[in-house]
């Protein structure tokens, strides 16, 4: 971790890695930012990013399918007939979780929308997604796409009534007691509370002029208020472990406190044509970046801004990396190579 600073493949980090239910490692690496040179805590708090989509997201959908009001093979054109257009109906809830929707990677909506007031960027953002042209047949073959997932944070929402940051807060985050993973719908007045110095700044924006902190760094999310099925979630370490853990024990068929082991299993089967289980990553064979030793049965996902976490229920092994890679520019891919590396000497500490 100490030569990755030198080598400036971030300028900030921590590292926590869990064997069992004991936390063997937990440290943190460098500074927050380059500006204050403030040292980096373990409650540091980062933007997650792409994390936001299991951590989330999934979970969201997870626990609309345990209360029987979603179920995997249900089409879009069920869950909302009216505005669902003909190219899109057939794609079900699994296809969106596992990216094999059809529809493309990203698209630069946030020109569009920084034009459109404030209190109608949402609308937008999802009429425009409607509109995109599918790039494949839905269940053809895998394209992580973002736009799936905004389209499951407002399936959640049209199903629950409620918005996707406090519904997940209320059936997941909370009961198990977790306080430091949310969202920031309001910068402003986040800026004012307790949390904000514990928040890792990320880039030096070029359209937002201005580095940005405890604001989403995802260009999409942010002209909609930064709570989106995408990205969006901020957290700790310690805050994402929890969440981990608890869905470590699920898939081992152990006591958990908020999931229902045996739909968790079916939840997180193996996608067909597609390397997701149910909004989580696996492994791949060549060039994964959890390495060599994560078996097979691993679940884990990466973040743009540089976070990332990978859980084998096999080995009992959990690995956070937060990282604030992006600051101060996204140009920084160095993360890559480092990843793999990473995972590889934790593992053969642990095992």
């Amino acid at each position: 971790m100490e030569k990755a600073l030198g080598q400036g493949i971030f300028p900030g980090a921590v590292l926590l890695a869990s064997g069992g239910d004991e936390i063997r490692y937990f440290k943190a690496f460098g500074v927050t930012d380059i500006v204050s040179k403030k040292t980096m805590q373990k409650n540091a708090v980062f933007d997650l990013a792409s994390l936001t989509k299991p951590l989330s997201t999934a979970m969201a959908v997870f626990k609309l399918f345990e209360a029987g009001k979603v179920f995997l093979e249900q089409d879009l054109s069920s869950i909302m007939p009216a505005i669902c257009p003909q190219d899109k109906s057939n794609i079900t809830i699994e296809q969106l979780l596992n990216h094999t929707s059809g529809l493309p990677a990203h698209r630069e909506y946030f020109h569009n929308l920084m034009s459109c007031k404030k209190g109608l960027r949402r609308d937008l953002l999802r009429e425009l997604i409607l509109k995109e042209p599918l790039i494949g047949k839905p269940g053809e073959k895998q394209v992580y796409s973002d736009l799936g997932f905004i389209i499951l944070a407002w399936i959640v929402e049209t199903l629950s009534g409620e918005r996707i940051n406090k519904f997940v807060t209320k059936n997941v985050y909370e009961p198990l007691g977790i306080d430091n993973l949310f969202f920031i719908d309001n910068p402003e007045l986040f800026a004012l509370g307790d949390k904000y110095e514990m928040v890792v700044p990320t880039e030096n924006c070029a359209w937002r002029k201005k580095l940005l902190r405890a604001e989403t760094h995802d260009d999409n999310a942010w002209p909609v208020g930064g709570i989106e099925g995408h990205a969006g979630l901020f957290g700790d370490a310690s805050s994402v472990w929890q969440i981990l853990f608890e869905i470590m024990n699920g898939l081992n068929i152990e006591e958990t406190r908020a999931l229902n082991s045996t739909l968790l299993l079916q939840f997180l089967e193996k996608g067909r044509r597609s390397e997701f289980r149910g909004g989580f990553d696996t492994p791949s064979k060549y060039g994964s970046s959890s390495g060599k030793y994560f078996s097979g049965a691993s679940i884990g996902h990466l973040g743009y801004t540089g976070t990332s976490f990978w859980i084998d229920p096999e080995k009992s092994v959990i690995v956070v990396l937060l990282t604030n890679r992006v600051h101060p520019s996204r140009d920084n891919n160095q993360i890559n190579r480092f990843r793999p590396e990473i995972h590889n000497l934790i593992m053969e500490k642990l095992l």
